[in-house]
């Protein structure tokens, strides 16, 4: 029997969500195996590498939408993922939001962003 948990997740650029993680101190593999409760393994395209035995990992849709795979049990063993899920959510937002400025030749408008 699986842990996995399977969740539906708005981000769509794999790039910007490895640099997300990377800017909050965490390993990124591509291709990768997600850990699990003892021992279980799921390939994801994206596994964000935690401390601990478990993982995240986000995998691509059709519809080039990213699902989050991982234990949440074992997860919440090391780490309150209800903040980590929403601290990778709000960096990708902000360094989503920033590459669209960049994208649309904002770059040199006065973009302040406020982060609460």
């Amino acid at each position: 029997m699986s842990h996995f948990s399977t969740l539906r997740t708005k981000i769509t650029d794999a790039e910007i969500l490895k640099s997300s993680l990377r800017d909050l101190g965490i390993n990124v593999q591509t291709n990768a195996d997600v850990r699990g409760y003892n021992g279980q393994e799921i390939r994801a395209d994206i596994v964000a590498m935690l401390e601990g035995e478990y993982d995240l990992g986000w995998s691509a849709n059709s519809d080039g939408s990213f699902d989050l795979i991982a234990d949440l049990w074992g997860v919440a063993k090391k780490h309150n993922q209800t903040e980590l899920i929403n601290s990778i959510n709000q960096k990708y937002a902000v360094n989503k939001t920033l590459a669209e400025v960049k994208l649309r030749g904002l770059q040199n408008a006065n973009v302040k962003l406020c982060v609460q």
